[in-house]
């Protein structure tokens, strides 16, 4: 029997400060009317004070392990995507490691923006397949607030901080876990959105909302036809989208392609905006854990992010 890599644990962190719209309306010139009606986002969560990628991963990490039974003996991989380290070296998931008191395998960092953890699950599951790990640890750690500029309404209304992550195990199980992972880049269109290098005095965000939009649609109605067109399914099929969380316009346009109504879609973009790689794992947490995603579920995740880089990932729960 061959392989696979299953979902055991789910877990996340959410920073303790909210800042609502209205509480950026008192600092910029801006509107929860606005704000709502272009991004659904009410709320976000801030990092302050001890709280950091590392913490926040941490605590996700604790969570998923706990989730699954408690027994963190094997975790060969700790893989952490993230576009905002607290260092550019070591590696957030070496210090993850430490953290957690694992004393072998491997751990690095991934970077694909907003679509880092779909990558960071594809690349978990070939070390699965492979037999080089039994367990892996995948976490979205994103502190999106310390590299956006507060002044600019069309950026920093949008981003959230937050971390969110899975265990993996490796299943001879027929039919279950990963069923297969898309990815795609097109370095093309970098341009669009980006945040400059560390050697910038104050490195911050930049986006071309518009045209990160119009991609969105097209790339990420594209990966999703390659998921389900591999597996002979229809939109139908799918028990529980959970889409990135960057824009419930983009969110609602998935669920009307896949002709899915809006309760069979996880959504948390009100409440967290947008955590770039920490958002689906954030999505992913809250519905096992509320038992809306159930055992047995199909369950497909899609994302778009900086670089251009775009994914989906079809599950079996």
């Amino acid at each position: 029997m061959s392989l696979r890599a299953r979902l055991t644990g789910f877990g996340s962190y959410l920073p303790k400060q909210v800042v609502t719209n209205a509480d950026l309306a008192e600092r910029i010139e801006t509107s929860d009317e606005w704000i709502r009606t272009r991004t659904g986002i009410a709320q976000r969560h801030i990092a302050s004070g001890d709280e950091n990628a590392v913490s926040m991963a941490v605590a996700a990490a604790r969570a998923a392990i706990d989730y699954a039974g408690g027994d963190s003996t094997d975790i060969g991989a700790v893989i952490v995507a993230t576009a905002t380290p607290d260092q550019t070296f070591p590696a957030t998931a070496v210090r993850v490691q430490a953290e957690l008191g694992l004393s072998s395998g491997f751990a690095f960092d991934l970077t694909a923006a907003c679509s880092g953890f779909v990558y960071a699950l594809a690349t978990a599951e070939a070390f699965i397949r492979s037999g080089q790990v039994r367990k892996a640890l995948v976490i979205g750690s994103e502190v999106y607030s310390r590299i956006l500029d507060w002044e600019d309404r069309t950026t920093c209304v949008l981003f959230g901080d937050g971390a969110g992550a899975v265990l993996l195990e490796a299943t001879e199980e027929d039919g279950v876990g990963i069923l297969s992972t898309h990815l795609h880049s097109d370095g093309a269109h970098g341009d669009i959105l980006f945040v400059d290098g560390p050697s910038t005095p104050s490195p911050v965000l930049h986006m071309q909302g518009r045209e990160v939009f119009r991609h969105a649609v097209a790339k990420l109605s594209s990966v999703v036809d390659e998921a389900l067109a591999l597996h002979g399914l229809s939109g139908q099929d799918i028990a529980w989208l959970v889409p990135h969380q960057a824009n419930l316009r983009i969110i609602e346009g998935m669920a009307k392609k896949l002709a899915l109504p809006l309760e069979r879609v996880v959504v948390t973009v009100d409440r967290h905006a947008n955590t770039s790689a920490a958002s689906i794992p954030l999505a992913l947490d809250e519905a096992m854990r509320d038992g809306r995603i159930r055992k047995g579920d199909l369950v497909l995740l899609e994302a778009l992010g900086g670089g251009l880089t775009w994914g989906s990932a079809l599950l079996r729960m």
